[in-house]
């Protein structure tokens, strides 16, 4: 079924290159306007969807444009959130200290990449999942630095002036989506884009064409892992505090399913996949608080993704991103 859902019509005619600037512009103009009419809390759940679009646009390109499942996303960003803590904690310096999140993480990326060039499948599925698993147990390994299970908290200076903290934090959580967004965009249209989805399809024809399929394959799962890192540093930002609970196996889980619901291969399926990331566990929280039981929610969210996942891949097997609504061609006659 997740391969089926990768196998989207990439030979369709291009936007004009400008195109996605010109979105992101509108994009950003649009989330300022929200930030300004939404109440705080709002504004925060924004930001989160600012955040989770960081590693969906990622982890999309990786999975739905080279065909690379991933089960590790999670322990990616946790990379990127106790980066973040670790460097704000000595320094305080917040723009200098998401882009060394984002650095390191591309380098545990490019490692696990140059470990997942050689595997395939169920294979790679257990790498990942193998490294989802190590990096809780190096934070108990070295509590000294990394504070156990307790985790870090995060030193922020107060946002300037008098803007709210929940403005200022979609702010920046959207300044790194929307950036991520621009990049990504542009690194699919080139050459970039077309080696990823030539290895995807055939690796064997990929390398006949001159495509260096490793290579490829170990670029895409560093350009995800950085994608991964911000998200990560971004999330320490809104929660202020970073420990191994914020990033279960689970929450690998529910970002592969996302990009499987929203359209793999498809940044407009990442962004739906956002949203749902945000959407379906506050709703889960609102039954489970309704029903007076707390540990109804995590499987309840677990759940609702589930059923949201079949009756997606029933209905749309591209993702809600490649849904198309009849169009009528004839006028009705009175």
């Amino acid at each position: 079924m997740l391969q089926d859902a990768t196998k989207t019509k990439d030979h369709q005619k291009s936007p004009p290159k400008s195109t996605p600037l010109l979105l992101v512009i509108a994009g950003a103009i649009i989330v300022v306007a929200l930030t300004y009419v939404l109440p705080p809390f709002r504004n925060y759940q924004l930001a989160t969807i600012g955040a989770y679009f960081c590693v969906t646009a990622g982890l999309t390109v990786l999975t739905g444009l080279n065909g690379q499942l991933s089960l590790g996303h999670g322990a990616l960003m946790a990379t990127g959130a106790y980066t973040l803590a670790l460097w704000q904690n000595k320094f305080d310096l917040l723009l200098p200290g998401i882009a060394l999140a984002v650095l390191v993480t591309t380098v545990v990326g490019g490692i696990i990449g140059l470990a997942a060039a050689r595997l395939r499948g169920p294979y790679l599925a257990g790498l990942t999942l193998a490294v989802a698993v190590v990096v809780p147990s190096i934070t108990s390994t070295f509590d000294k630095t990394f504070n156990s299970d307790q985790g870090l908290s995060v030193a922020l200076d107060p946002p300037p002036g008098v803007i709210p903290v929940e403005q200022w934090q979609a702010w920046l959580c959207w300044a790194g989506a929307l950036l991520t967004v621009l990049v990504l965009a542009y690194l699919v249209r080139g050459r970039f884009g077309r080696d990823l989805r030539a290895v995807r399809d055939d690796e064997t024809a990929a390398k006949l064409a001159g495509v260096g399929v490793a290579r490829t394959q170990v670029m895409a799962f560093v350009v995800s892992a950085a994608c991964a890192g911000l998200a990560g540093a971004l999330f320490a930002v809104l929660a202020q505090s970073v420990s191994p609970g914020a990033f279960p196996l689970t929450l690998s889980l529910f970002l592969l399913m996302a990009i499987v619901i929203g359209g793999l291969g498809r940044l407009t399926g990442a962004l739906i996949g956002a949203v749902l990331l945000v959407a379906l566990p506050s709703v889960a929280q609102s039954i489970a608080e309704d029903a007076g039981s707390q540990h109804l929610e995590g499987n309840l969210a677990l759940t609702f993704f589930g059923v949201v996942l079949v009756l997606v891949m029933l209905a749309a097997p591209g993702g809600l991103a490649a849904l198309k609504f009849p169009r009528r061609s004839r006028r009705q006659k009175g």
